[in-house]
């Protein structure tokens, strides 16, 4: 070996700025690693040694400074021996300003097309806004980042065909994904925001205010679905605070002989009062959350869950929440309901059927779902994961966004329970992101190839896995100020850490998703056959990837958990990917989508309660990520809404409502399908359909913000 420390110490090396650096052969180690890392080889020690042994050589007749070009040479021609693959990695790093134009180039021209044509990627955000368009042109720009600097060749290309499709490439370098945000421990006993100090708020109306505010600060850290969990029980206590306010209100300012009398009075006053705060204070939750963009360009997808707390204030909340939803905002007689938040109502079975002391919360649900789709309903006294939660510790696993789960994570043993005593947390956690398999594709290759469907899954549930660690490693390094609410005022679990200290800690509990599409497709592609009318296949896929997933998870120390993608603009990119590798094949590319996650295709002639079943087959497979629903086409059916709500709470189901609603903006009139307005012939109509776990414009003012595949779909759905 060179004696480095004799020989090179007074060489120097002249950076691209002219600045001279003394030279450092342990700096090729770190560059050369990282070009492996880019190409997953794992160089050894022995061979870094190599590397740097054979560009000494190369500098041995060396007597004047250096020019970082000639360091550059020299470690590509010491690679070409040692590693090519490693070396080709090193030379496309180094070329990184020559791509770069490459890289502003495609930016702008889709700048130029968001500007001047719009975006339909997210129905979420309307491009037609100054701040939409930004945020857009700024999150292409990441995404091109991204790829340039974070992935390696092979998952670059693995995007690039469509055997996989990170999500959020745009975000997910700087933030997380979906979460549980524990509102309620924010506002306990005040915080600080921004540069003021927030006291705990004294009365409802302040609470649903100041929950507001807290809920488009954080959702503007983060991307994906931000969810309050348990919204009645975080209120209760303010609602409690309101109405003992009036309730002394009244005595004060009224005299009467008769005690009894007056506090009777009191009481109603007082519960009057109160319920007017929560009447408002919803709607103006309503107003701030379809009004008020993101930093993010959107409007914060938010849900909340409620309806299972048994204290007549958190009753009280469920009821104005339901109520408010139901009547919907807008001019009077042209009301219609607001897209977010998502409403999510708990059912417990033992609560909510009739004679349960809750039952009428429940009615008041169906009333609100027959005229809106929303809330959704999450059975907790069913069969499965979620109501296992709930009647062994009593724990609600709440759905973050539209459909995303998190898997147990103990307060004391982490991954599994310390002891008998110990129990799960749910409520602060969230996800670090989801990678979605295409499963047709891989099916697709592993034939062309003549290789074992398994055995190229595999390779791409490791390229999957690799990618998480990997975002999981960077988001560790993040610092505390990020997002303050979450890390340091208690939003987050073990999210009390200064500001100036790294988020690892909370990193902890997170999830990673690995996200399946087109399962129906993929029993398509391999026997000429739907879910429908097997299923087979898929289950023992599914299967499959669930067991390779445990395996991970002890191995990794990371909870891993499997996604039922809701694929949006996904669906149309997905069969362009696969008619340009394998063409046009019928059942399987020949439509426009593709399938979502494990749901039945939307044209089948199938009941509610078929599909209920057929899809009821994988949903213990995709415990990071499910939700199923049916299509209602008789026009608000109550009846058979209670009817298949109730037994999809029997099956533990997480159960959406699908109408297709429709407002004609011209005169108000309401309907079920409606295209041109029967009452005055407009077609300048609103329509609300369901994207995918959530509700959607389908059309506004005449325009849609859906891509054409998904309009595509909405057009041909019969079961879905």
């Amino acid at each position: 070996m060179i004696d480095v420390k004799e020989k090179y110490t007074d060489l120097k090396i002249i950076k691209r700025n002219g600045n001279k650096q003394d030279f450092n052969p342990e700096k090729i180690k770190i560059a050369i690693g990282k070009s492996a890392e880019r190409v997953m080889v794992t160089l050894t020690e022995e061979a870094e040694q190599e590397v740097v042994d054979i560009v000494l050589s190369l500098l041995e007749t060396q007597t004047s400074d250096l020019d970082i070009q000639q360091i550059h040479n020299c470690v590509e021609a010491a690679l070409e021996q040692v590693n090519p693959l490693v070396a080709k990695s090193y030379r496309e790093y180094r070329n990184y300003k020559k791509d770069f134009v490459h890289i502003l180039d495609k930016v702008y021209k889709k700048a130029q097309a968001i500007n001047y044509i719009g975006d339909k990627e997210n129905s979420n955000t309307d491009s037609a806004l100054v701040s939409t368009q930004r945020s857009l042109v700024y999150g292409n720009l990441n995404k091109e980042l991204y790829k340039k600097f974070f992935l390696t060749i092979s998952e670059v290309d693995a995007c690039e065909d469509g055997y996989i499709y990170i999500h959020d490439m745009s975000a997910r370098r700087d933030t997380m994904n979906c979460c549980l945000c524990d509102v309620g421990k924010i506002m306990g006993g005040g915080f600080e925001m921004g540069n003021l100090w927030y006291n705990e708020p004294k009365t409802l109306d302040t609470a649903f205010d100041v929950m507001g505010d807290v809920i488009i600060n954080t959702a503007a850290m983060q991307y994906g679905g931000f969810t309050v969990p348990e919204v009645d029980t975080i209120l209760a206590p303010y609602a409690k605070k309101s109405y003992d306010k009036y309730y002394k209100e009244y005595l004060d300012i009224t005299e009467s002989d008769d005690e009894g009398e007056a506090k009777e009075k009191a009481r109603a006053y007082a519960l009057k009062k109160t319920k007017r705060e929560a009447d408002q204070g919803y709607q103006g939750i309503e107003y701030k959350l379809n009004s008020v963009g993101s930093s993010r360009g959107d409007y914060p997808f938010v849900t909340f869950t409620f309806g299972v707390d048994k204290d007549p204030y958190a009753a009280m909340i469920t009821e104005s929440i339901l109520q408010v939803h139901r009547i919907g905002q807008g001019k009077d007689g042209q009301k219609k309901p607001t897209l977010f938040p998502k409403l999510v109502f708990l059912y417990d079975k033992n609560l909510h059927k009739e004679g349960g002391q809750l039952h009428n919360s429940f009615l008041e649900a169906i009333e609100c779902s027959s005229q809106t789709m929303y809330p959704d309903y999450l059975s907790l006294t069913g069969e499965g994961y979620v109501p296992e939660m709930y009647k062994k510790y009593g724990k609600i696993v709440s759905p973050m966004g539209c459909r995303a789960f998190l898997s147990p994570y103990f307060e004391r043993g982490g991954f599994e329970p310390a002891d008998d005593k110990d129990v799960p947390v749910f409520v602060g956690r969230f996800n670090i992101g989801a990678i979605s398999l295409h499963l047709p594709m891989i099916l697709a290759k592993a034939r062309e190839e003549s290789k074992d469907f398994y055995e190229v899954l595999d390779q791409y549930l490791e390229m999957i896995r690799r990618v998480h660690k990997r975002t999981r490693g960077y988001l560790a390094k993040k610092k505390a100020s990020t997002n303050p609410l979450a890390y340091c005022e208690g939003g987050f679990y073990k999210g009390t850490l200064e500001p100036n200290e790294s988020i690892e800690p909370v990193l902890e509990s997170a999830t990673a998703s690995f996200g399946v599409t087109a399962l129906n497709e993929l029993q398509y592609l391999y026997n000429g056959k739907s879910i429908v009318e097997d299923g087979a296949f898929a289950l023992e896929v599914m299967q499959y990837i669930n067991a390779k997933l445990d395996v991970y998870k002890k191995e990794d120390h990371m909870l891993y958990a499997v996604y039922g993608t809701p694929a949006e603009s996904l669906c149309g990119t997905q069969i362009e990917q696969f008619r340009k590798k394998y063409g046009v094949i019928e059942g399987v590319s020949s439509r426009e989508y593709i399938s979502n996650s494990f749901h039945c295709g939307v044209w089948e002639e199938i009941s509610p309660i078929q599909k209920q079943d057929l899809e009821g087959r994988y949903w213990d497979l995709f415990r990071g990520g499910r939700i199923q629903y049916v299509r209602y086409n008789l026009n608000y059916n109550k009846k058979a809404m209670v009817t298949l709500i109730e037994r999809a709470m029997e099956k533990g189901f997480y159960e959406g409502v699908n109408l297709s609603l429709a407002y004609c903006n011209h005169c108000g009139h309401e309907e079920l399908d409606m295209d041109v307005c029967p009452e005055c012939g407009s077609d300048d109509l609103t329509k609300i359909e369901r994207m995918n776990g959530y509700l959607s414009y389908s059309r506004v003012h005449g325009d849609t913000r859906l891509n054409h595949a998904k309009m595509v779909e909405i057009s041909e759905r019969k079961s879905m």
